[in-house]
C-alpha cells in the first residue's frame, strides 16, 4: 500500500533561518503519528508544508499521491479538500450555531455560497448532526458557538473538520489550550476517528506523556532537523524528553537524521 505521506530532504527556510532541514518521513494509512519538539522546532512549519500552505525551500513532499512541492494552483486546492486541518485556536464562526459550523466543512462539495441552516440539503444536514453527535454535542446543535467551552469548540471543530470527509488530518497543537481532562477527550476523539474511518493523523503536540499515551509512531524535530522516529510502543518519557534537551553544536542527532 502507497504511503500517506512521503517527505525526501524536505528543507523550509525563512531569509537566514532553517526552519526544515532535510527531513524525510513516511508515514501510512490509518497511522496516528505525534510530532514533538520545542517551540520552534519546525513542528508547524512541516505540517503547513504538507497541505502547500507555505512552500518548501527544496526537497519533495508527497501527500495522498500528489507532488506538492510540483502542484499548481489548482491541484492544491484539490488537495486541500482531502487534509482536514485542526488548529489550536477552533477558528469557529461565534455566532453561528454549532451545526453551522459543522455544515462549513461540507462547502467543498457544493456550489455556490450558502446562507443559513436551511440552505444546505437535507442529507448534508443529517450528516452534520450525526458529526455532532459522534463528538457528544448534539445536544448544543442550535447553540451559538462562542457560548461553549473550549474543549466543546474544539470538539466542533473535530466535527467540521469529519464533515469535511478527509483521507488524512492534521492537527496543530489541538490541545495547547485546553485543561487536562478537555485535553483528554479531543485526544480520544482524534485516536477513534484514526481507528474507526483508518484514517491517517499527523498530529502536534508538547505533552509527552498524552504522545506516549495515544500516538502509534513519535517524530521528535530539534531546531528543524529529525532527531527521533518511533514507534511509540515500548518507548519511556527518558527516552522521549531527549528530543528537549539541548545538545553541544558538535553532537549528533538522537535517532536518524534522514530517514
Amino acid at each position: 500500500m502507497s504511503p500517506v505521506i512521503t517527505t525526501r530532504a524536505l528543507t523550509r527556510r525563512f531569509g537566514g533561518t532553517t526552519a526544515l532541514d532535510d527531513v524525510g518521513l513516511t508515514v501510512g494509512e490509518g497511522e496516528l503519528t505525534v510530532l514533538l519538539g520545542l517551540s520552534g522546532s519546525g513542528k508547524s512549519t512541516l505540517l503547513r508544508c504538507l497541505n502547500g500552505l507555505l512552500p518548501a525551500s527544496s526537497g519533495e513532499i508527497e501527500v495522498l499521491g500528489v507532488r506538492v512541492d510540483r502542484a499548481r494552483p489548482g491541484e492544491l486546492r484539490a488537495l486541500r479538500t482531502r487534509v482536514g486541518f485542526v488548529f489550536q485556536q477552533f477558528h469557529l464562526v461565534g455566532r453561528l450555531s454549532c451545526l453551522e459550523n459543522v455544515l462549513v466543512g461540507g462547502l467543498g462539495r457544493l456550489r455556490g455560497p450558502r446562507y443559513g441552516v436551511p440552505t444546505y440539503p437535507r442529507a448534508m444536514r443529517r450528516e452534520a448532526l450525526d458529526h455532532l453527535e459522534r463528538v457528544g454535542l448534539a445536544d448544543r446543535a442550535f447553540q451559538r458557538a462562542d457560548t461553549l467551552s473550549g474543549g466543546q469548540q474544539q470538539r466542533v471543530a473535530i466535527a467540521r473538520t469529519l464533515m469535511q470527509r478527509p483521507a488524512l488530518l492534521l492537527a496543530d497543537e489541538p490541545v495547547a489550550s485546553l485543561d487536562p481532562e478537555n485535553a483528554r477527550v479531543v485526544m480520544d476523539l482524534l485516536v477513534q476517528v484514526c481507528l474507526e474511518e483508518r484514517m491517517t493523523v499527523v498530529c502536534t503536540l508538547h505533552q509527552v506523556d498524552l504522545a506516549l499515551g495515544w500516538a502509534d509512531r513519535l517524530i521528535g524535530l530539534r531546531q528543524g532537523v529529525k532527531v527521533l522516529d518511533r514507534a511509540a510502543a515500548g518507548l519511556d518519557r527518558d527516552a522521549v524528553m531527549g528530543v528537549y534537551r539541548q545538545v553541544a553544536p558538535d553532537a549528533g542527532p538522537v535517532g536518524d537524521r534522514h530517514g
